[in-house]
């Protein structure tokens, strides 16, 4: 066999496997919007699969007829671009400073940083730590804590020690500041890194729901998730109480919660085509210098 032969076949073989790995993954993601499109009796019969059956929009009409959930919605986008923000410019600003290697106690800097990624308070601490503080039931107690993830911050650092340092050089020369090298040469060159890790600080906080749920009681400041969480534990408890004989509470129907499911993920799965270009080269941040 030609080594050219080889090589089709190869291709092939990858082709065939990425598809198979692609229909898997969006599998139960379609399952979910043939559910929240169908009526509630082939779904109570477990007719649903792939296709939605006596296709209704009912579901759909509830969701967003509840001000509640599209009072979540515009929470959690304020919340997501504010926490994203911030955590990117403290990111930033600990990586530039972490990349330059005459900074002094930059190892004892790092040594400090990375204890953090496998060490914590632990989750009582962190709650005292923050009724302390009077952050309970405020924006802030949502963004102040995780407000940087080392892992990235090591990523970013990676990514800005590939960076030729003749161009610094070459600006202090012209007698550019630290600042202005930083917004004129270094951030345009990591465009690629920093819109990969803002992706992942927004699908990060996104997706938060445990912090609100220890650290929020007023209902305005509800995440999407943890609104979403809240309807499902209601109706287990409903389901038990039923099962009990304690309380004939109706149930929330399967294609509501499918809806709601939809409802909050959509939203960021839009912004992904916007940062894809940036996202498959920020991928390989630090895979071949750190």
């Amino acid at each position: 066999m030609s080594e050219r032969a080889a090589n089709r076949i190869f291709d092939v073989f990858n082709i065939l496997l990425i598809t198979f790995v692609v229909i898997l993954c969006l599998m139960p993601f379609i399952h979910i919007i043939a559910i929240s499109l169908s009526s509630s009796r082939p779904i109570m019969a477990g007719l649903v699969s792939f296709f939605p059956r006596e296709i209704s929009f009912e579901a759909y009409t509830q969701v967003f007829s509840d001000m509640s959930m599209i009072r979540s919605l515009g929470f959690t986008i304020f919340l997501t671009i504010l926490a994203t923000a911030l955590s990117m410019a403290m990111t930033i600003a600990v990586a530039y400073s972490l990349s330059k290697r005459d900074l002094r106690g930059r190892k004892w800097f790092m040594l400090i940083i990375v204890v953090t990624m496998f060490f914590s308070g632990g989750l009582i601490p962190d709650y005292i730590l923050v009724r302390n503080l009077h952050l309970l039931d405020t924006v802030w107690a949502l963004v102040l804590p995780g407000l940087i993830s080392p892992f990235y911050m090591i990523i970013l650092i990676s990514f800005l020690n590939g960076i030729p340092k003749s161009l610094e050089e070459a600006a202090e020369i012209d007698g550019t500041t630290h600042l202005g090298t930083l917004f004129r040469i270094i951030l345009p060159l990591s465009l690629p890194a920093l819109a990969t890790l803002s992706l992942f600080y927004a699908v990060g906080r996104w997706n938060g729901f445990q912090d609100a749920l220890m650290y929020i009681n007023n209902t305005d400041l509800y995440p999407l998730q943890l609104k979403l969480y809240q309807m499902i534990q209601n109706n287990q408890v409903s389901d038990l109480m039923q099962q009990e004989g304690l309380g004939m509470n109706k149930l929330m129907p399967e294609s509501l919660k499918a809806a709601s499911v939809i409802f909050t993920t959509l939203p960021i799965l839009i912004v992904y085509p916007f940062l894809q270009r940036y996202f498959i080269s920020g991928m390989m941040v630090g895979a071949v210098k750190g």
